[in-house]
């Protein structure tokens, strides 16, 4: 017999357009459903001092960075974010402890009370539900995720401290526009008057975008790549050695030279937050919680180590933009990489597949994650060929990671990747960590 909570999530994905199942079919564009739903529930939006992130790489490590200082300097923190890896309640925490059971099925159950027909997606009904939650529970501040894109992401309505922007690169070409100046047009729609942004990287036409946008809404705007907070920036065996011009020197958990970007990103949100006053973010809380992302937060599947032998890594980047970083990384390794990679069926896979042909010594295991989304192995395959790159096919995740293990001849000198999706992460840890298949 079903649980009232597995029930509940029945009603979610299978009553609610989610995108994360069935792509952009679930996409609704617009403001005007998340509005009716948010006054339902006596709009939580607007009583909550928020942070909003954006951005097409590095949004996710950088709200969960952001969550972590603020917590670390004593705030009671609520961390909105999506998809979630292994469960729902990922999306909504507060000081890293994932939403109770409880609190979804009496939101749901509270929604479909609701006399007027809003049909929202399971986006905009999840966002209300963090909203709601994080009102109820006397936040004292939110990180707020965007979903996709910005402008019309039902993540939109609320006016937060600050405004932050991660990077522009092409990802859900078929929703957001087809050149990245497009693309940064949509995400600078969480740009709100006379509230400052931070950029965490930009140049040429996407930076003038965001430069007229924000003297549109007279938003001052801080440029993180261009105000060198970051004097040094060393990776070492337990994670980055910063030096820095204003908060000292610290550690940061999180690995990959894409982090060092979201790094200064966070530093530059904090420094606005610190002088307007509101909050005091010192830099002993910096320290703390940077040095301490994963465990504060519950961050998955950035660069995640899984085992030292043979190094076991997985990540989540899906688009070109991300696998730029990745298969650099990958090919600092000198040894053999065994990679087990797939996809969903809305992804620009040539474009990255062409990325992965600068990796040396690279052995390729196709493979399709569990979603309706997916893009079969078979299909994969061919795909990969075509860019020059041969591999074997494998049904299942699990499948594909067992065979890379089996073909490991030195632990030593040899590592194992797992990505190219969150479902695939999400498959992967739900085989090792959960002995599912």
């Amino acid at each position: 017999m079903k649980t009232e909570y597995a029930s509940t999530l029945e009603f979610l994905y299978s009553q609610i357009p989610a995108f994360h199942r069935i792509g952009s079919q679930a996409y609704k564009p617009g403001l005007e459903r998340v509005l009716t739903l948010s006054a339902f529930f006596d709009n939580p939006h607007s009583k909550l001092r928020t942070i909003h992130v954006a951005g097409t790489n590095g949004k996710g490590s950088t709200a969960h960075s952001l969550a972590a200082v603020l917590s670390a300097a004593g705030y009671k923190t609520g961390l909105f974010t999506s998809p979630h890896i292994l469960d729902f309640r990922e999306r909504i925490r507060i000081d890293g402890k994932m939403i109770p059971e409880e609190e979804v099925i009496s939101f749901v159950e509270r929604f479909r009370m609701m006399e007027d027909s809003v049909s929202p997606s399971f986006f905009e009904l999840t966002t209300v539900m963090a909203f709601d939650y994080f009102c109820r529970m006397g936040v004292d501040i939110a990180v707020i995720e965007v979903g996709l894109g910005g402008r019309l992401d039902s993540s939109n309505i609320i006016t937060p401290e600050v405004s932050v922007i991660t990077n522009i690169s092409l990802d859900h070409t078929s929703l957001l526009g087809d050149t990245v100046e497009e693309i940064a047009s949509e995400k600078a729609g969480i740009i709100k008057s006379h509230v400052p942004v931070v950029i965490g990287e930009a140049y040429g036409g996407v930076k003038e975008c965001f430069l007229r946008k924000a003297t549109l809404m007279s938003a001052p705007i801080v440029f993180a790549d261009k105000e060198n907070e970051i004097i040094r920036a060393e990776q070492k065996g337990d994670g980055i050695h910063y030096s820095t011009h204003s908060c000292g020197e610290f550690i940061g958990s999180l690995t990959g030279d894409f982090q060092i970007k979201n790094t200064a990103t966070v530093l530059e949100t904090v420094k606005i937050l610190n002088q307007a006053g509101h909050f005091r973010v010192g830099n002993q809380a910096i320290e703390m919680g940077l040095g301490h992302v994963t465990e504060m937060t519950g961050l998955m599947g950035r660069w995640m180590k899984i085992a030292d032998s043979p190094l076991t890594i997985c990540d989540t980047g899906h688009n070109p933009g991300g696998w730029k970083y990745i298969s650099r990384l990958l090919s600092d390794f000198d040894g053999t990489k065994r990679i087990v990679i797939g996809f969903v069926n809305d992804k620009d896979v040539d474009s990255i597949l062409s990325l992965l042909t600068i990796i040396p010594a690279a052995e390729f295991y196709f493979t399709s994650p569990s979603t309706p989304r997916a893009l079969s192995a078979g299909d994969l395959q061919s795909i990969a060929a075509g860019n020059g790159l041969p591999g074997r096919k494998f049904s299942t995740v699990a499948e594909a990671y067992k065979n890379a293990l089996a073909d490991v001849i030195d632990k030593s000198d040899e590592m194992i990747f797992i990505g190219g999706s969150n479902f695939v992460v999400a498959d992967f840890l739900d085989y090792t960590l959960n002995g599912r298949r």
